[in-house]
């Protein structure tokens, strides 16, 4: 597993600005990435029985002080809250366009080589789209014995706060939940937020006093983020997913607010499909009725009464899974199947499929954790377009979210031998897991098209390079100028309460 990047920006216009006319959209990109890290020896899986097969990234210890862990990060300046934000408008407010690469799910902390790979190619999509908001939003942050590892998210949060690629990112907000000692709340996330030195009147909602602060400064929030009011945060109930004795599945949910247009920015990491036998069982698998009633929850959650409704993305690590029983009724449609039993329990412990003639060629091999099949070329051909029938579980929520037309091949799971850049594992069918969607109100906010350039733009990084077990994945479309208007007049996003 690993973290979820998601990246916003704001910038000016370039043509319109050289002419002295105001740009007539703003410029948003999301990204996604979920690159797996390894594990340090000293660290273990979070679930007993290590039965997710996770590496796990650490972080430092609560026990020391936020100058003593980030000692780069001594002089920050602390948020406060200036002019109202209801000061940006007339020829500024038109003159700015947002640009927001949006990455989803970001990279946990890799080894070295792997972690220079992953943010090479990360920076050459912050370079290609020049973003002005950019929002890292990762999971399974953290593990049982995070001081063996503590310096390698030191490294990965200094990389990415002093980096050259980012020196125009004079604002940032970290929020880690490193608290592993609760089992009740530890969530495992972080959610990176930076700002672009050009990026002006950017606030970000108090939850706790109900109004917006301008953001200034560097901070990070490392310690416990139930008390932090930027956010909030919550982790599913145990009996969500109960063969899991210590899950960290939840969410994150922090909100913003830009040329008078409001948003929240939700970090999500639903549950995982713990066996390829039982997923394999029903249409739909009972892992998909578990992530259905999670996402069901996250989206119920935050759009009820206690705050004002604003638009929403939702991106992280949904381990939506194609339908297991019809993607291998599909594959193996010829097929004979052999099943294997434990000798002393009588359960089932492998299925075999075999081709009728052509010598009973073994076609397909299903374990607990084994998707073996053998032309990997089905999952590339066309990017896996032709099993997108079988990814069906964002259906049950068409009237709540949209997602972009995906054209990019499934994003987990790859292979992290650093010479197979293409190479899936054979331990999971391969999915598309690391999702971007929105409301639709959010929807609404996107330009279709702007003087016949392709400005939408929905795909994955790193198609050559093996960037960990997930593929990043972005999102760069264009708000159409003043969209966020109605918004603000009707939920007043950008009054000072």
């Amino acid at each position: 597993m690993g973290p979820s990047l998601a990246v916003g920006v704001l910038e000016r216009g370039h043509a319109q600005r050289d002419r002295g006319t105001p740009p007539r959209s703003l410029r948003t990109c999301w990204v996604c990435a979920w690159p797996r890290a390894a594990r340090p020896p000293s660290a273990r899986p979070f679930c007993a029985g290590g039965a997710t097969g996770a590496r796990h990234l650490q972080t430092p210890s609560p026990a020391l002080g936020k100058a003593e862990r980030w000692p780069w990060m001594r002089a920050k300046v602390p948020q406060g809250s200036g002019a109202s934000p209801g000061a940006v408008g007339g020829a500024q407010e038109q003159w700015e366009r947002v640009c927001g690469p949006w990455l989803k799910r970001g990279p946990k902390l890799l080894p070295e080589n792997l972690q220079k790979n992953w943010l090479r190619e990360f920076y050459q999509v912050v370079h290609a789209h020049k973003p002005h908001f950019m929002a890292l939003h990762c999971q399974e942050f953290g593990g049982k014995n995070y001081e063996a590892s503590m310096s390698h998210v030191d490294k990965f949060v200094k990389e990415l706060l002093s980096s050259d690629a980012m020196k125009d990112y004079n604002r940032a907000r970290v929020y880690l939940d490193e608290n592993y000692k609760s089992q009740e709340h530890f969530t495992a996330l972080g959610s990176f937020y930076f700002l672009h030195e050009s990026l002006k009147n950017i606030y970000q909602f108090d939850f706790k006093a109900k109004k917006y602060k301008k953001v200034t400064g560097k901070e990070i929030y490392s310690d416990t983020l139930e008390s932090t009011p930027m956010l909030e945060k919550e982790k599913f109930p145990q009996d969500y997913f109960p063969e899991c004795k210590w899950s960290r599945k939840g969410f994150i949910r922090t909100r913003w607010c830009i040329t008078d247009c409001a948003f929240d920015l939700v970090n999500i990491h639903l549950f995982h499909d713990a066996s390829n036998l039982i997923a394999w069982e029903t249409s739909p698998s009972v892992y998909s009725g578990i992530r259905h009633k999670a996402l069901g929850y996250v989206l119920d959650r935050i759009i009820d009464q206690r705050f004002e409704k604003v638009s929403y993305f939702v991106f992280g690590d949904f381990n939506f899974r194609l339908d297991a029983k019809a993607v291998v009724e599909t594959l193996c449609a010829k097929a004979t199947m052999q099943t294997v039993r434990a000798a002393d329990t009588n359960e089932v412990v492998k299925l075999i499929f075999r081709e009728s003639d052509n010598d009973r060629k073994v076609m397909l091999q299903l374990e607990k954790k084994l998707f073996d099949y053998f032309n990997q070329d089905v999952f590339r051909d066309n990017n896996g377009t032709a099993l997108l029938e079988f990814d069906r579980e964002l259906s049950v929520f068409k009237d709540r979210l949209y997602e972009l037309d995906i054209s990019f091949p499934p994003s987990y799971p790859y292979s992290e031998d650093s010479s197979q850049g293409k190479q899936y594992m054979n331990t999971r069918c391969p999915a598309w897991c690391d999702r971007i969607l929105m409301s639709h109100s959010a929807k609404e906010l996107i330009l279709k098209s702007e003087n016949d350039e392709k400005i939408v733009i929905y795909d994955h990084i790193g198609p050559n390079v093996c960037m960990g077990d997930h593929k990043p994945v972005f999102l760069s479309f264009r708000i159409a100028a003043g969209a966020g208007k109605p918004i603000a007049n009707v939920h007043k996003c950008c009054v000072v309460q």
